[in-house]
């Protein structure tokens, strides 16, 4: 059976606002909403320090937990929650917290009769478990950070045996109607084994407004109050032509929340991989301050109350301590990995499409950019490339010789990238599914059969990737013996890893499917993707023999996916406000630790006009990950078919991301080693400015360059926010100057977009770009320096290979810092542990915001002072040095 998919069927799927559940639909959390208030207590006879951490028991009406408090060396406390003697183990997350967390010996500070107060390291912060009723309360200096149980809601529903479950048809009725053991959702049954297994944990934030995080929804930055709204569910779905400010969960869920005052940072992580829900809501109220003399305005005070509440698994809760915005991603990253390094080309630009129909298609489409100038790395084949959407194999009429198109694009230096979803066509007469049955690695269904659903194939099973055998099946099925047809210049895209299921609930795989282990699908739900990506990862990884960095591009995602490769926000509609919501959407992923991410350019579904196309690359060339891409049902969009003036605008966007190609690899290299994000909120770099804390239109490439991509039709002006009241901030169109602390009306055209380089910054360029990554080498470098209030600037440039582990394996690594300060611009080694000779040169050195030139420029290397060439633009303030010739592996200074 093939699934052809029409516009109209698309357009229907797109319609069907009754596939996914809301709110209400959800009884778990119903239970946990309208529950009243819990009364668990502890006391300090079942008080445990042993190995460190704390153990206590907690205890209500309905049975008695464990509780485990641990304190890690870098400041992140963690508290765990169990049944103290489940029927059987609760499922717990693995494989995403990467090695073994190292914890701080815990130790009592004091105790009183109602509460003990715990302290580790240099005992900066102080940990208190209040006994009846029982909380948590961390704080600092005698200021509190986050209070865990503060309303008293904490919720954990302890598994049943079927045996003593009443068989009372009206207890049964009632238990169904709350969807205790069974409940229903349009013509689908779930039946839960063991009752009801739901976990909920209330916390409080003190001080805190503003709240991020939680991907993945088309909703703004800022988390919005969710006590009149839906809240924000974390279930990864399929879901078609998303609505914009929704909270329903995308294709992929990081239980990760960023709390942010003007003095501190703050995280909270939630592990589990169950079904979850959070609620927000924003408490403001004046500061009662007996003290405060009559007449004399209030402080106003402010607290955010955030409800975790998941439908299995146990409690798992992780408290980021900060206190900067810095050391917070820092605490997450060692939590749950870095961002992995990913290959140059893969910085560059991706032209994809469903389908590039055949082998000549993909040549004559590659030939265009050579044409038209312009540059691109990586081209992409989605599902129609195979024999009947059998992943591994190829359609033998359209690529009869796959691996001559491959090695046709290497002679460019370019790659193919083709789809692999997790869904397995049922078909006798084909080996892959042949092995994988046999070999035990589908998903099963409830009654341990092969789980079958319906994706692009077809009837279908599913791997299931949560099982290390199956994983490492899967990856050995990417070796170059085993796919013909494949070169080690093809890379992969998986999606559809939510899972899709067309005829299965919300459209995903039903919740009492099973795993390897006995595990039903409900408790690992969030993960399936997670996996699919580990075990891609691994194959691409193991051909090449540990040697070449993978480049996957996976469509759902948990927390930990950023050391896997990319992730894009999936099936966005060509309009301008997906381009605008694409923005925040973006930047909450990349303060989640998921930073090598995109968006559609130009939209997956429907015609952009030219305009918005336009508009749809300059954007995307602002975000880390660029790639076009578009449904099969659209007119085609290479960037040559809408004219000379939109073919000129996109090649010089094009072109300009290239050029920029230094800076944001030197990012991605800061993203791999100290976890900063190569995108950011205005806020992350300037914590204490309260006006650019909901700021979501524009944000910083690093903490040089503020952009702001132009997201509406038809404007000649941009109103951009320049934060910093001490900050200077350069056009980068006009090197005009401008103080900061206002807000600026910046003119564009179709071809221009504002960017400003921030004072006291160094940006390195490549002076051209060629036709691909590869030819970058071929061009010299330009610094650009921006000098601050003081005439100071500072910045870095990494440079490796581009495309193996050999930065890290053999230290083949070259990192290089620039620094100006008082008139001499150093260029000095960074770190001394890498032993990479580049042969990459400095060119041009632009030094913008010199008020006058007294002297020649001299150029200092090594004994020797030689004179250089100069131009100084003294209306503008830009001093030009040419010719410089300069090595970047070796040191130099130039006296300005």
């Amino acid at each position: 059976m093939e699934v052809n998919v029409s516009t109209e069927s698309i357009e229907s799927v797109l319609q069907s606002e009754d596939k996914f559940k809301k709110n209400n639909e959800i009884l778990f959390y119903r239970r946990q909403r309208d529950k009243a208030v819990s009364q668990y207590f502890t006391s300090f006879e079942t008080f445990v320090l042993t190995d460190g951490r704390a153990s206590l028991e907690l205890c209500d009406s309905q049975g008695q937990l464990s509780l485990q408090i641990r304190a890690t060396q870098n400041g992140t406390v963690r508290v765990s929650i169990d049944e103290l003697q489940p029927i059987k183990p609760r499922y717990q997350v693995s494989d995403v917290l990467v090695g073994e967390l190292r914890y701080e010996p815990l130790r009592v500070d004091w105790k009183k009769e109602d509460c003990v107060c715990l302290t580790w390291g240099p005992g900066q912060y102080q940990l208190l478990v209040f006994f009846s009723p029982f909380k948590l309360e961390i704080s600092c200096g005698g200021e509190e950070i986050v209070t865990l149980n503060p309303g008293n809601k904490l919720y954990f529903e302890t598994l049943q045996d079927p045996a003593s479950r009443s068989s009372s048809n009206s207890s049964q009725g009632d238990d169904n109607s709350c969807g205790l053991w069974k409940e229903t959702f349009r013509q689908f049954e779930d039946i839960k084994t063991n009752g009801p297994s739901s976990v909920g944990l209330d916390l409080s934030l003190h001080g805190f407004n503003h709240t991020y995080g939680l991907p993945e929804h088309a909703d703004t930055l800022l988390l919005k109050d969710t006590s009149v709204s839906e809240a924000y569910r974390l279930y990864n779905l399929d879901v078609f032509g998303y609505d914009i400010n929704s909270r329903l969960g995308l294709y992929g869920s990081v239980p990760l929340l960023l709390a942010h005052k003007p003095e501190r940072t703050a995280g909270v992580f939630w592990l589990n991989a169950s079904e979850t829900l959070v609620d927000v809501k924003y408490n403001t109220k004046p500061n009662e301050d007996e003290d405060e003399p009559p007449g004399k305005k209030s402080r106003i005070s402010h607290r955010t109350d955030v409800r975790w509440m998941s439908e299995s698994g146990t409690i798992d809760c992780f408290i980021l301590l900060g206190p900067t915005a810095a050391q917070v991603f820092s605490q997450y990253a060692q939590l749950t990995g870095y961002q992995a390094l990913p290959p140059l080309f893969s910085l560059g630009y991706h032209q994809c499409r469903w389908n590039y129909e055949d082998e000549a298609d993909v040549k004559a489409v590659d030939a265009g950019f050579d044409l038209h100038g312009i540059p691109y790395d990586v081209i992409w084949l989605d599902i129609e490339h195979t024999d009947g959407k059998r992943y591994f194999t190829w359609d033998s009429k359209c690529f009869p010789n796959p691996a001559e198109l491959q090695h046709h694009l290497m002679k460019k230096n370019r790659k193919l990238v083709v789809i692999s979803d997790p869904h397995i066509k049922m078909d006798p007469d084909w080996s892959i599914y042949c092995e994988a049955k046999k070999g035990g690695h589908f998903v099963k269904n409830r009654e341990g059969f092969d789980f079958e659903g319906t994706c692009w194939p077809g009837e279908s099973c599913y791997l299931d990737f949560s099982s290390s055998k199956t994983r490492l099946w899967y990856a050995r099925q990417f070796s170059l013996s085993k796919y013909e047809g494949s070169t080690e210049s093809l890379f992969v895209w998986n999606d559809m890893n939510e899972p899709s299921v067309f005829n299965g609930p919300e459209q995903t795989m039903p919740k009492d499917a099973l795993h390897h282990g006995g595990w039903e699908h409900r408790e690992l739900h969030n993960l399936y993707g997670f996996y699919q990506h580990m075990a891609t990862f691994e194959g691409l990884l193991t051909r090449s023999g540990g040697t070449e960095r993978p480049f996957i591009l996976t469509r759902s995602f948990f927390a930990g996916s950023q050391r896997l490769g990319a992730i894009w926000t999936g099936d966005n509609v060509a309009t301008w406000e997906y381009l605008k919501i694409s923005v925040p959407m973006l930047l909450s992923l990349s303060l989640t630790g998921i930073q090598f991410c995109g968006a559609d350019v130009g939209g997956f579904v429907q015609d952009p006009d030219p305009e918005l196309l336009v508009r749809w690359y300059q954007a995307g060339a602002l975000q880390p990950f660029f790639r076009a891409h578009s449904a099969k049902m659209t007119k085609r969009r290479e960037p040559w078919l809408f004219g000379e003036e939109v073919t000129s605008a996109i090649r010089s966007t094009v072109r300009d991301r290239y050029c920029l190609l230094p800076y944001w690899y030197t990012l991605f290299h800061q993203a791999h080693t100290e976890a900063l994000p190569p995108i950011r909120p205005l806020w992350v770099e300037f914590p204490k400015d309260t006006s650019t804390f909901a700021v979501e239109n524009q944000y910083m490439i690093g903490s040089a360059l503020l952009v702001c991509p132009v997201t509406d039709p038809g404007v000649t002006e941009v109103k951009v926010l320049l934060p910093g009241s001490d900050e200077l901030w350069y056009d980068t169109n006009t090197a005009e100057v401008h103080k900061g602390a206002r807000s600026l009306d910046v003119p564009v055209t179709l071809t221009t977009v504002p960017v400003f380089q921030r004072g006291g910054t160094v940006v390195p360029r490549r002076t051209a770009c060629g036709s691909c990554t590869a030819d970058l080498q071929h061009y010299t470098i330009t610094l650009t320096v921006a000098l601050d209030t003081k005439g100071n600037a500072d910045g870095f440039l990494y440079v490796d290979d581009g495309h193996s582990f050999n930065y890290r394996d053999q230290m083949q690594f070259c990192l290089r810092r620039f620094s100006m300060q008082a008139g001499r611009l150093v260029n000095s080694c960074a770190n001394d542990k890498g032993f990479f000779v580049s042969n990459d040169k400095v060119e041009t050195v632009v030094i913008l915001g010199l008020n006058s030139v007294k002297r020649k420029p001299k150029l200092k290397s090594g004994a020797k002072r030689t004179s250089v060439m100069f131009e100084f633009d003294k209306t503008r303030g830009v001093l030009t040095l040419n010719g410089l010739e300069l090595e970047i592996c070796k040191d130099w200074e130039i006296i300005i």
